[in-house]
């Protein structure tokens, strides 16, 4: 079964898509329906395409632009003959066209023009009047619609000079603007469509006797698929046979191919090399990253930061300001002995300068351009503000593991304080408690087990002590796997002749609560990490290390970088009261973190940013998501996000500026100098704003 549905959009602002009518939260005008609704069946797995950038309203954008293109080019056919018919310019060029009924010839040709060309800003016009929200298209249709009926005035009698020739360019450039504009707006959109076609539509699913191919859409957790050289990952998962090298640059702004083999995490959306291998699906497709960053691409663009509803203000206050100046103008010139025609002209020119046009746009275009530009480097925004506020930043506070470091750690030394006891022994019980673990270390150890090929025993009793290690029962004895700190709270003294390098994270292991021997590990210092500091400290911002491991790792670590400080052997709850200690400083802080237990600290940050592929908890708490754990993109997001609040204040600068100088010419204060602006300048000097605007906003980058 099926039946019709609506769809709504924004003529100015056309990724603006919703199922009922409305006001666009960027401009403020009434939302138009779209011709052709599109088809809803009553089936749970068919995607609406009117909510999407690839479905019916997409194309309906483009039919917009389409349409302002034809209108434009048969006005600009016209304006031609009505300009060789107009009084002003035969005098101007010293010619006379004039013949029995050129009037009329002339107020027809104006008229279809009117009607015909000015017909969206006239629509625009009635519009907002109906919503009670006069903007961009009320002061439009209210200029052209004074031209014209004093114009026609003039050919049934009224003595002047008509305005005809004013009134078709004035259509005409406005018709080229919004022509440019829509194409500009669309342009920042569409990054959201390429997102949209990375996802596979089908997928080869492994069944026990077959590969059978299915809809990417019905893929569910735990099934296995085969990714074929070439071809694009479907799903969210991790590889469980073979090995390649995969392109993930579209997701997460890697140029180089990264290599994947049995065990690693693989992105939906990411294509495959040489090598053929099996994945096993983590989650159904509409919860997979990518699914996630095209909702978050398109609720950012819907969104309003702080900046945008400033914008919003401005433009409503020169909207306003537009009707009060050209009353004015009109009574001004009027009652000071000029002629109606020349009154008329001043209002209607003052009234198209300070139309807000370009205000309107100053941020949504920037908006745009900046979450497009993020998803595909592997930046989710998640808030706006957040995202705005990296200017702010004063410090980064950053974790250790994964981070500054590369997170995979290596056991360097196997140490045993009991004759009975051997490495190998001590790599098997520590496995034990380490199987079901996700953390680095236990990463680490379960390697080296694998190395050795040890067979892991079972647990009785397994218990996590918060911040400080792990416990269970195995084979009948009490294991503990625990860090210093819990030797050094329990009063239990380092075994005789301990040593541990600089890099090195230890373990202690207990047995039935006697020290037994330790486990060292070394993790390797990202090369990119040097970088990432020096660069922070060229732009001013402090770099602290925060970490739960010892303080001898901490130190060498922010030594090694050049870091301003390091706060280590913290629990994960002293974490948040760090970051409250460093705020109550006066410093504006940002937190990047991986873990559950960064939750509380991510939240309390004034920018939370979650690194890597992270925790759920972590990546809902925070702010700004990094698909990559690289300091470098740490880095670039805070100087991005700089970038994107300087090209949103250019903008707004730009957008309300150019009035200062703009609507005195207008009104005609130089007047007796012979400096006048015509109703056409007027309309020239606000889409050259305009495209000012969208030029602008085209030219942020994201920098590596």
């Amino acid at each position: 079964m099926e039946h019709k549905i609506h769809t709504y959009t924004c003529p100015m602002h056309p990724q603006i898509v919703q199922d009922k009518p409305g006001i666009c939260p960027i401009c403020g005008m009434t939302l138009v329906l779209v011709k052709k609704a599109a088809t809803r069946h009553d089936d749970p797995h068919h995607q609406e395409g009117g909510n999407t950038p690839t479905g019916h309203a997409g194309h309906s954008h483009g039919g917009m632009i389409a349409d302002f293109r034809k209108r434009f080019y048969l006005v600009l056919a016209l304006t031609v003959p009505i300009m060789l018919l107009s009084t002003m310019i035969q005098h101007f060029i010293g010619v006379n066209l004039q013949f029995t009924g050129s009037s009329y010839i002339l107020f027809g040709l104006s008229s279809i023009v009117f009607f015909y060309g000015g017909w969206p800003f006239l629509k625009g016009l009635v519009d907002e009047v109906k919503g009670k929200n006069p903007g961009m298209m009320f002061l439009i249709g209210f200029a052209i619609t004074v031209a014209y009926i004093y114009s026609v005035a003039i050919v049934f009698g009224l003595q002047g000079m008509d305005f005809f020739w004013e009134l078709a360019t004035l259509i005409l450039i406005m018709l080229l603007g919004h022509w440019i504009e829509m194409k500009s707006v669309v342009g920042a959109s569409r990054e959201l469509e390429l997102l949209v076609k990375l996802m596979p539509a089908d997928a080869h699913m492994v069944m026990p006797d077959m590969v059978h191919d299915v809809k990417t859409d019905t893929l569910k957790e735990n099934d296995i698929i085969l990714v074929k050289p070439g071809e694009k990952v479907a799903a969210d998962g991790v590889i469980s046979d073979g090995e390649s090298y995969l392109n993930e640059s579209m997701l997460t702004g890697e140029s180089k191919p990264v290599q994947k083999i049995k065990g690693d995490k693989v992105i939906a959306g990411a294509v495959n090399g040489n090598g053929s291998i099996k994945v096993t699906v983590s989650h159904a497709a509409k919860d997979s990253y990518l699914s996630r960053v095209i909702r978050l691409v398109d609720d950012a663009q819907k969104s309003k930061s702080k900046t945008q509803l400033l914008a919003d203000k401005a433009a409503k206050w020169l909207t306003l300001i537009a009707i009060v100046a050209g009353v004015t103008t009109f009574l001004y010139w009027y009652f000071t002995g000029q002629t109606l025609a020349f009154a008329m002209e001043r209002m209607v020119t003052v009234i198209v300068i300070c139309c807000p046009h370009a205000l309107g746009l100053a941020v949504p275009l920037v908006v745009a351009k900046s979450t497009a530009l993020s998803a595909k480097n592997g930046l989710l925004i998640k808030n706006r503000t957040a995202f705005e506020n990296a200017r702010k930043i004063t410090t980064i506070v950053f974790d250790k593991t994964g981070t500054l470091t590369v997170g995979k750690f290596e056991v360097s030394k196997i140490f045993s304080l009991q004759k009975n006891l051997n490495e190998k022994e001590i790599i098997r019980l520590a496995s034990a408690l380490e199987q079901k673990s996700e953390h680095p270390i236990a990463t680490g150890i379960l390697q080296k087990v694998k190395d050795l090929s040890v067979t892991i025993p079972s647990t009785d009793n397994f218990n996590a002590i918060t911040g400080k290690g792990v416990e269970a029962i195995v084979e009948g004895k009490k294991i503990l796997l625990v860090s210093p700190g819990y030797l050094k709270e329990n009063n239990i003294a380092l075994p005789g002749g301990f040593t541990a390098t600089d890099t090195e994270t230890v373990v202690f292991m207990l047995i039935n609560n006697e020290l037994a021997g330790y486990i060292a590990l070394s993790d390797e210092i990202r090369p990119e990490s040097k970088e990432a500091i020096k660069t922070l400290k060229q732009n001013n911002i402090k770099s602290i290390l925060l970490t739960g491991d010892n303080n001898k790792v901490a130190k060498s670590v922010s030594e090694t970088l050049g870091m301003d400080s390091f706060i280590a052997e913290v629990l994960p709850h002293q974490k948040l009261e760090k970051i409250k200690e460093l705020q109550g400083r006066g410093e504006f802080v940002a937190m990047t973190g991986d873990g559950v237990n960064d939750a509380p600290a991510l939240a309390q940050a004034d920018v939370g940013i979650a690194v890597g592929s992270g925790s759920d908890i972590a990546a809902e708490t925070a702010g700004i998501v990094l698909v990559n754990s690289n300091p470098k993109d740490i880095v670039g997001l805070i100087l991005f996000g700089k970038a994107t609040y300087r090209k949103m204040i250019q903008n707004l600068i730009w957008a309300t500026g150019y009035n200062i100088i703009a609507l005195p010419l207008a009104a005609g204060v130089l007047y007796k100098l012979g400096i006048l602006l015509s109703p056409a300048a007027g309309a020239v000097l606000m889409t050259v704003s305009t495209i000012v605007v969208a030029i602008n906003a085209g030219r942020l980058k994201v920098r590596s």
